[in-house]
């Protein structure tokens, strides 16, 4: 490919009042606009400082610039720019949505809280965000570290990574039949115990998943906590069990559980059918360096009695890797004995030991929205007030929330791709505006490779509702 006219042929000017860079923002905003959003915050975020006022206005409007891609609040600048005015009402300039955030206090991000749930049961109800919700539904539980520069930032210190920053805690719902989705989320000062605060996080994921419809509307299906060592304790474990919702947690090789898996006989290893493991044609098995094995474990026991958690531990056993060949020259000397590196989840979880240990496994889903934050708006934390980046934080739930319900309306592909991806073939769509017979048109290009999807997406969000 390459420029179709020399340089002293071309020419551009920035002069077209009716063109938009951003047109998928239009059935986005339509859908956050059916599920009223508006209302939600009008209703529960009761801000009095002066730059606090018309919230209802400002908080669709930085959603809108993040999913947009913004990460900083100079980026809230590109809802300004050619026909944004026509397309939309309520756009604010950065400046107005920077003071709008600085007005926050705890309280208030904890009524933003409130609204991010609330909108994620009303998106659910709209998008099929989490089909299969009813029987199986995951819980995840991570935090990050969101790097800062400056001495200026409210709660910045050095975390568990050796990072300098402020510490996200995350929380996200998913099927295994759909992408995840943000359940609830905690800004907190950079050097936090992982731990700390995770029970009450916990509580509220499991009352927001139940109102997108984890377990069914009889609480027969199955609600799984996954979590990683970092959060292996009572408080975890006993808040799911209030939330009516099992628990698996990577368990930390303390003197118990290595006890525990010492016991484990030789007999009871199973081998784990990884996609590389070797069939073995003679003995009629898998061969993998993987094997798994469980044994009765009872947890807390440094607790008072009626804390204590008895459950399954299941362990995983990896073989170490032998070096490659003698260092003193000539052939390997044979293994003596095997040695292996062990992996312990506790958990109640009812699913067959493979399943089990898979199952929880795949709680490393929660890594990529982690990268999917940080690749858009959780890429800054903007302002040196930790209340307004709390909010920021929630914010950029609320648009993650969003950006992926558009993805579920739009296509088979978009409902389970990153929100970068859903942003370049949905939003990212320019636009040309016209008026007639007093209807808004937009004009797209031609030949547009994601043009089915757009038009379902758009279909669904400012098309006619359907018949009824």
């Amino acid at each position: 490919m390459r420029v179709s006219h020399a340089a002293a042929r071309m020419s551009a000017s920035f002069d077209d009042p009716n063109l938009v860079g951003v047109a998928g923002l239009a059935p986005v905003l339509g859908l956050a606009q059916r599920c009223g959003l508006a209302e939600l915050v009008a209703e529960r975020v009761t801000l009095q400082a002066v730059g606090g006022v018309n919230a209802h206005l400002k908080v669709p409007a930085l959603v809108a610039g993040m999913i947009a891609g913004a990460d900083s609040i100079d980026d809230m600048g590109m809802l300004r720019h050619g026909g944004m005015g026509r397309l939309f009402t309520g756009v604010r300039a950065p400046s107005t949505l920077g003071t709008f955030l600085r007005s926050f206090t705890f309280g208030h991000v904890r009524q933003l809280d409130g609204v991010a749930a609330r909108l994620l049961a009303r998106l659910a109800g709209r998008a099929p965000l989490l089909p299969g919700a009813a029987q199986v539904t995951f819980i995840d539980v991570d935090d990050t570290m969101r790097e800062t520069h400056g001495y200026a930032k409210q709660g910045v210190g050095y975390g568990y990574s050796g990072v300098k920053g402020l510490n996200a805690l995350l929380a996200t719902v998913s099927t295994p039949r759909a992408a995840p989705v943000i359940a609830a989320t905690r800004l907190r000062k950079g050097s936090v115990n992982s731990a700390r605060g995770a029970a009450r996080l916990v509580a509220d994921a499991l009352v927001t998943a139940r109102a997108c419809g984890a377990g069914g509307t009889d609480g027969s299906g199955l609600v799984l906590l996954r979590a990683d060592s970092a959060f292996y304790g009572y408080d975890i474990a006993a808040a799911a069990r209030r939330g009516g919702a099992r628990f698996s947690v990577t368990a930390r090789m303390n003197p118990a559980v290595a006890a525990a898996v010492t016991s484990v006989g030789e007999p009871a290893w199973t081998p784990i059918s990884y996609p590389n493991a070797i069939w073995d044609e003679d003995e009629q098995r898998l061969i993998s360096d993987a094997e798994v094995a469980e044994v009765p474990f009872t947890a807390f026991t440094s607790r008072r009695k009626a804390e204590h958690i008895t459950a399954r531990l299941i362990v995983r056993r990896v073989k170490r890797l032998n070096p490659g060949a003698n260092p003193q020259g000539g052939a390997q000397q044979a293994e003596l004995f095997a040695a292996y590196r062990y992996h312990a989840v506790f958990t109640d979880n009812p699913m067959p030991l493979i399943e089990a240990e898979k199952t929880h496994r795949g709680h490393a889903i929660i890594e990529a929205v982690n990268a999917d934050l940080k690749a858009g708006p959780l890429a800054h934390l903007p302002s040196g007030s930790f209340a307004a980046n709390s909010a920021w934080l929630v914010l950029s739930a609320i648009a993650f929330n969003l950006t992926r319900a558009a993805g579920c309306l739009a296509s088979v592909f978009h409902a389970r791709a990153t929100t970068a991806t859903i942003r370049a073939q949905l939003i990212h769509v320019p636009a040309r505006l016209a008026r007639s017979a007093r209807q808004l048109r937009l004009h797209l290009p031609s030949d547009w490779p994601w043009e089915q999807a757009w038009t379902q997406l758009f279909d669904a969000t400012l098309g006619p509702p359907p018949s009824t």
